[in-house]
């Protein structure tokens, strides 16, 4: 997947796209002027498949839409994140995904990750949450669970293919 954001973001967006895509074994840009035709391009030329974009409210993230490669809107989710700044130790081309949260199976297909049951470490892992719609967390190669987290507000669009 190719990780960019929206026009002119602040150094917080720009530093959530690069651990997003360091967790997921995905490529982050900076978008600058490329609109989303050139940055579909862009996805083609780097072997991405998919694109994220990463938009912002206040200099925070705030939202990520995610486009299939033929600029279809797969899925469009409200969020929060939590700063991070240790080494991940996470293995992307291991990862596999632990979904609690029905309505977010769909970022198995999009990530093109395994959803499974469970798993002992390195996951991604979606789980309930009493403040918010879902949490996303990434445990590492250790077991251990990271400081970068996804707060999953609400759902905007979902593809029904």
């Amino acid at each position: 997947m190719l990780i960019s954001t929206s026009r002119k973001p602040s150094q917080k967006t720009r530093k959530f796209c690069k651990n997003l895509a360091h967790a997921t074994g995905s490529t982050s840009v900076n978008r600058g002027k490329m609109n989303m035709r050139e940055l579909l391009i862009k996805a083609l030329e780097v072997e991405e498949y998919n694109l994220a974009i990463v938009n912002e409210i206040k200099g925070n993230p705030s939202r990520i839409s995610f486009y299939s490669n033929k600029g279809e809107l797969l899925l469009t989710l409200i969020i929060g994140a939590s700063e991070e700044n240790e080494k991940m130790n996470i293995a992307p081309s291991q990862l596999k995904i632990v979904s609690k949260v029905k309505e977010l199976n769909i970022l198995s297909e999009i990530l093109d990750m395994e959803l499974v049951d469970n798993a002992e470490s390195n996951y991604v892992l979606i789980s309930e949450s009493e403040n918010s719609l879902a949490n996303i967390n990434f445990v590492n190669k250790f077991g251990d669970m990271n400081n970068f987290k996804i707060i999953v507000k609400k759902i905007l669009e979902v593809s029904n293919d």
